[in-house]
């Protein structure tokens, strides 16, 4: 699902490639600026506040881009920038941590910051989604289905998230689902971070290590190894792996 270097700086994948979230008792609000496409569940509708975050937040990515255009197109990490505007150095950050290009966390980077901003407008009951990227705020236990496209197992298990967890990213990447690039074959590789723009990049690097499914071992051992990172499910095939703080749960 996740692309490093896109044609546009926010081309995203499908929407049939959106996380399944328990949202009884919520309101749906979707908020468009030119490729970003947010599906939103809170309390009210929150689209015009959601809608001025974005373009917020997209003007900040698109300034940094126009004067360091390594930043849209580096597949690896880049330095940090004590200049750059906090979004701008959170997803260089990430990219460090993940072992990425920068623009491999601009889904979540954006999905968190939204989230952040309407949880500071009061809206604490709250789950911000972003091609498959998900910021998540919930006052009580709820359970994220993974689509996995082909995998007999897509739709089919969940992870189980405690109310203790949140505010969480949710993070997915795939291989064989979506127009995006990907470097690996995995079917779905969802990563939980504090961060949702590191989960973002994490899910997009361990999806690049694996070829085929032998390489499941390898890619929960790097998972590992990145600091942030508190928990990863990979599916490949009928193949599942997981590491970390994961509950998985069958649907």
């Amino acid at each position: 699902m996740k692309h490093e270097q896109k044609k546009s700086p926010f081309a995203y994948t499908e929407r049939e490639y959106r996380l399944q979230l328990d949202t009884e008792g919520l309101i749906a609000s979707e908020a468009k600026v030119g490729e970003t496409d947010l599906h939103i569940f809170a309390v009210a509708d929150v689209a015009q506040q959601a809608t001025n975050s974005i373009i917020h937040y997209r003007t900040q990515i698109e300034n940094y881009i126009a004067s360091q255009p390594s930043f849209l197109t580096s597949l690896t990490a880049l330095p940090s920038d004590p200049l750059a505007p906090p979004i701008v150095k959170e997803m260089l950050s990430a990219g460090t941590l993940a072992g990425v290009g920068p623009m491999a966390a601009v889904a979540g980077a954006i999905a968190g910051y939204v989230g952040q901003d309407l949880m500071a407008e009061g809206f604490s009951e709250i789950s911000v989604e972003n091609g498959g990227d998900v910021f998540l705020n919930r006052s009580k236990e709820c359970v994220a289905a993974i689509f996995a496209g082909p995998s007999p197992l897509s739709n089919r298990i969940g992870i189980k998230i405690p109310k203790t967890m949140m505010p969480l990213g949710v993070c997915t990447s795939s291989g064989t689902v979506g127009h995006s690039l990907s470097l690996g074959q995995a079917d779905s590789v969802t990563v939980l971070s504090p961060s949702v723009a590191l989960a973002d990049a994490a899910a997009t690097r361990l999806g690049n290590e694996i070829k085929k499914a032998e390489d499941l071992d390898h890619a929960l051992t790097i998972a590992k190894g990145l600091s942030g990172v508190i928990g990863v499910v990979i599916v490949m095939g009928p193949k599942l792996g997981a590491w970390g703080e994961i509950n998985l749960v069958k649907l």
